[in-house]
């Protein structure tokens, strides 16, 4: 099957184009400034490595679709004859709510009940929507699947989701107002992967706290696969600080800054999303070379974003610990996860006393998926680069293969 996984931003719009009989990408590509103005698609077809932009107007997330369709069939870089050997789509959806405990076929059902879930992901929600929009339109009958990031946490149990303000509040809304956790596809892919790593596939018991660490950043402690705890929140904002969010506050600073700077509430939160973070301590940057060289210069806040980021992360890989009752494996994963051997050191060292020892040698190596810790290590600590993409494909061949319809759901 030939399967189409699209990612939709506000004015951008990324895919891979899967062969799911052979399991491999054979093209992928993002379309930027959708609906601005010099759109562009940078296109690369994976087996021949050719790589091809093409330039001109995008209007909208259905323009950008099409676009796609031209490259995937193009004489130079397609790989397909025509856009109909497209099987199937599948789209990751930011929030799915505690409507949606796995993906789902589309259905104009569906697709309402994506949109009422808007007010809990103004940012990402009409985006994904654009994109499923765009698809149903141009590939009628065509079955579209929504994956959503949301929905691998929903097994978290009652206390480890629900916060403690009036319990009023809770679903007084059409929404609750709860823990519902992001990430969703990549903690999904890499605690099942750790599992397979370590030999534990099938052992209800294997506890993995798994550290997506990147420009957003989560942390999960999960048990025979399935997620027990998250650091996001009702949002991505909750949690360890990031590129640019502030992770968990005291929700009085708020107040304070906004008394002070005359600032809205939607302004707020803004400053938290897109101006707080490692951006905000360290006045640097987001991206985490850029503050880490910087560090290294002896920039004294680029030091104090990175030293925040780790000691954040420790305590959240120790409470999860707790949470899970002992913990057989840490897995790292996410561009920083992946790269950043001095945030792996840094966010296990002091651990040894839970089993948690780092092998040096090893931890200092780059490469692809590995074991990094001591052999007289308890625990095991990998690194596990992860594929939310292939999740979100195979959940839709899936849906697909086994004959669900929109009728059956």
């Amino acid at each position: 099957m030939n399967i189409l996984v699209v990612n939709g931003g506000s004015s951008s719009l990324k895919y891979q184009l899967y062969d799911m009989e052979r399991e491999v990408v054979t093209a992928k590509g993002l379309c930027e400034r959708i609906g601005l103005g010099g759109s562009r698609l940078t296109h690369t077809a994976m087996e021949s490595g050719v790589k091809t932009v093409y330039e001109g107007a995008m209007d909208d997330h259905k323009a950008a679709i099409a676009q796609v369709f031209n490259a995937l069939v193009a004489s130079e870089g397609g790989v397909l004859k025509s856009h109909t050997e497209i099987d199937a789509v599948g789209h990751r959806v930011l929030h799915g709510g505690d409507k949606f405990t796995e993906s789902a076929i589309v259905t104009d059902e569906i697709e309402a009940m994506v949109e009422q879930l808007i007010p809990l992901g103004p940012l990402h929600n009409p985006a994904n929507l654009a994109g499923i929009r765009a698809c149903r339109d141009l590939m009628p009958g065509v079955p579209q699947v929504a994956v959503f990031d949301t929905a691998f946490h929903q097994t978290m149990p009652e206390h480890a989701y629900t916060y403690a303000i009036p319990y009023e509040y809770y679903d007084k809304y059409g929404v609750k107002l709860r823990r519902y956790g992001f990430h969703g596809s990549s903690h999904r892919y890499v605690s099942e992967r750790a599992a397979k790593m370590l030999g534990r596939e099938s052992d209800p018991n294997f506890k993995v706290i798994v550290c997506h660490l990147g420009n957003g950043s989560s942390f999960s402690a999960c048990k025979g696969g399935r997620s027990v705890d998250t650091s996001m929140g009702l949002t991505p904002l909750e949690g360890i600080p990031m590129g640019t969010r502030s992770g968990s506050i005291d929700p009085t600073i708020l107040q304070f800054i906004m008394n002070r700077e005359g600032l809205s509430m939607d302004e707020m939160i803004d400053v938290l999303n897109k101006k707080s973070g490692v951006l905000g301590i360290s006045c640097v940057s987001s991206d985490f070379r850029d503050i880490d060289g910087a560090a290294k210069e002896g920039n004294h806040n680029a030091q104090l974003a990175l030293d925040i980021f780790r000691y954040v992360g420790k305590k959240l890989i120790g409470s999860y610990a707790a949470a899970l009752e002992g913990v057989d494996a840490i897995a790292f994963t996410g561009g920083v996860g992946e790269n950043s051997g001095d945030t792996r050191a840094a966010m296990t060292s002091g651990l040894e006393f839970m089993g948690v020892v780092l092998d040096a040698e090893k931890n200092a190596e780059r490469g692809a998926e590995r074991d990094v810790s001591a052999a007289e290590s308890r625990v095991r600590i990998l690194v596990i680069p992860t594929d939310e993409e292939f999740v979100i494909a195979a959940d839709t061949v899936r849906l697909t293969a086994a004959g669900v319809t929109p009728d059956s759901q």
